[in-house]
């Protein structure tokens, strides 16, 4: 065999075994802003570190969310020197004098836990940043309405707001809050069932949850801090739900929003995941769940 025909081999059996890397290579996550163009992190931290509210809307159960979430707010504690918020879907109001006596070290772990209404995936996702928080003395909200009162609106309508104790109403938005029936994201909610009275249930509960969410952020946002807000994505996706209600009452507020989606295709971008938020994280989906 010359030595021409051996570089030959050589080099086919070169091509082929990259080839064999390559095809088995696996991507866990992909970052593309609004128009469907990668990314990278570092493009999101900066967008964070210059806006006043940071929304990250999260699937509850996808790790890489949970992870990216932690490594911003940990990035973002370093460039503000800790001057940050913390909101949170997952913890209601009425206990946010827990979570403060908890950050304040008046009370120890397993009472706090004892004491609140926690998700299930608590300890897997939201206790990290919890913990950083507490660790860098860094304010948490608990932003969201509590469920029992979203869950009268859901199964009795929005009349059953006039009748709640007059105490409840210190934990939610106005009760004549307004919904706009028209926005995409409560459309597509209505298309979920044949029963437009239940139908218009379903998204008044959704939109009590987004407005008084709204109003926490906006009462509970420290001038001069950046506020990261974790949320269902359904919650921001479009602009809309939460940063619908909060633009009403503060317009010229700046903000970054960040969505989660999943798809088989990590190259591109599917058409109906375009525009959900400044940047999308794209989630293999076979990405093991955390609950």
């Amino acid at each position: 065999m010359n030595v021409a025909m051996k570089n030959l081999i050589v080099f086919i059996l070169f091509i082929l075994v990259g080839f064999g890397v390559s095809a088995q290579e696996k991507q866990a996550y992909v970052i593309f802003n609004s128009e469907g163009k990668k990314v990278s992190y570092k493009k999101v931290l900066k967008a964070a570190e210059n806006s006043e509210i940071t929304f990250f809307g999260e699937y509850h159960n996808n790790p890489i969310a949970h992870w990216i979430q932690l490594e911003l707010t940990n990035d973002l504690a370093l460039s503000k020197n800790n001057q940050l918020s913390l909101g949170f879907e997952m913890f209601e109001a009425d206990q946010q004098q827990i979570i403060n006596d908890y950050l304040s070290g008046k009370i120890e772990e397993k009472k706090f836990q004892d004491s609140m209404r926690m998700w299930s995936n608590y300890k897997t996702d939201y206790k990290p940043l919890v913990q950083l928080a507490k660790e860098k003395n860094i304010a948490c909200v608990a932003s969201n309405i509590p469920r029992r009162i979203a869950s009268l609106t859901f199964k009795k309508g929005r009349a059953i707001l006039d009748s709640l104790d007059q105490q409840d109403y210190a934990f939610m938005c106005d009760k004549k809050f307004p919904v706009d029936y028209e926005l995409s994201q409560y459309k597509a909610m209505l298309q979920m069932t044949t029963d437009h009275e239940k139908g218009k249930n379903f998204i008044n509960a959704q939109a009590i949850k987004d407005a008084t969410m709204a109003r926490f952020i906006h009462e509970l946002w420290t001038p001069n801090t950046t506020f990261i807000h974790f949320n269902g994505a359904y919650h921001t996706d479009f602009d809309q739900g939460i940063i619908w209600y909060l633009k009403k009452v503060r317009p010229n507020l700046t903000y970054t929003t960040i969505t989660t989606v999943e798809q088989d295709n990590m190259k591109k971008l599917d058409k109906e995941n375009l525009g959900r938020a400044q940047f999308i994280i794209c989630v293999n989906p076979s990405m093991t769940k955390t609950h």
